[in-house]
């Protein structure tokens, strides 16, 4: 039986990378801009339509690897433009793209599912031969984190973070924050939406559903990679980015024990939403009731309650 869970530990961390690329895409919107952006349920299942229609039709996989990418940008595209040309706010923005994109991603497929059996199709990765899968993921991560590393790093990275840190002082600096955001927005539909076709590739198909709770799980491996492995990073920008994959892989080992364990596997996303607050939580608790500060606060006012209490009897006393 345990090493039933041992064999099952190598896709687990192939899922978690898959997954630690999509929250890489989340970490941009989340952490760098600040916005809260729900089109991921969308985008990765948009991105996972147009790899496996594109892969089943003859067209070579990295054209169907760049196309996937680039509908994923043009969903971030349709949501930065509800929120800075229609002025709608951001987090309705997203909702409204991922409306839309059932139906376009429906439309894409032609049905609810899209089969991409890897004994009839020539995938980059897949199940069976799972540690040549893991070199090409761990390849694809290193060549992602490399690239946005560079990326942040310039004059236009810098102002995307700028926008996000603090957007009144961006726009009395002279940028553009709106196009800051739409191009933000882009960059991070992009990236999740090319963890939806590397996803397509390695379950052996694309379904309308497989972007249902999307967000949580990124969310999730961002939280958990920045709780367990965030001081490893400080003020390392390509750490930082590493930490989501590993928070990713952690998140799938877990599931992966819970199914082992017997738990209802129904209950995980459950659990994920708690964990998620949890480690939100964690940090403002600690602040609020576990540091220096709050203790020397607690101190004062216990000093400030007796000297009240000194004030009261001695107000008393002479009265009477």
């Amino acid at each position: 039986m345990f090493i039933n869970y041992l064999d099952s530990l190598p896709g687990a961390v192939a899922q978690g990378i898959i997954w630690g690329i999509m929250a890489i895409g989340v970490y941009i919107t989340y952490k760098i801009l600040d916005i809260a952006d729900l089109t991921v349920d969308g985008s990765i299942c948009t991105g996972a339509a147009v790899c496996a229609v594109m892969t089943v039709n003859g067209l070579p996989m990295w054209l169907a690897l760049i196309c996937a990418v680039v509908a994923g940008m043009l969903t971030g595209l349709l949501t930065g433009l509800f929120h800075t040309f229609m002025g709608i706010p951001a987090i309705l923005s997203g909702i409204l793209t991922q409306l839309i994109l059932w139906s376009v991603n429906l439309k894409i497929m032609g049905a609810a599912n899209q089969p991409l059996p890897a004994a009839k199709y020539d995938l980059l990765i897949y199940r069976i031969e799972i540690y040549r899968t893991l070199v090409i993921l761990a390849l694809f991560v290193f060549v992602l984190v490399a690239l946005l590393y560079m990326f942040f790093g310039t004059e236009f990275g810098a102002s995307i973070r700028a926008t996000g840190a603090n957007l009144n002082m961006s726009r009395a600096q002279g940028i553009n924050t709106n196009f800051t955001k739409i191009i933000g927005l882009m960059l991070s539909n992009g990236i999740v939406a090319l963890a939806g076709a590397l996803l397509a590739q390695y379950q052996g198909n694309s379904d309308i559903n497989m972007g249902k709770g999307a967000i949580v799980t990124g969310l999730a491996a961002v939280i958990i990679g920045e709780a367990l492995f965030g001081w490893m990073a400080r003020n390392n920008f390509a750490i930082k980015l590493f930490t989501v994959v590993f928070g990713g892989i952690v998140y799938y080992i877990v599931y992966a024990t819970v199914i082992f364990i017997g738990l209802d596997a129904d209950l995980l996303r459950m659990i994920s939403a708690v964990l998620v607050a949890l480690f939100l939580a964690f940090p403002y608790w600690q602040k609020r009731y576990f540091s220096g500060a709050a203790k020397a606060e607690k101190r004062a006012a216990k000093q400030q309650l007796k000297e009240a209490k000194k004030a009261e009897k001695k107000e008393k006393k002479e009265v009477a």
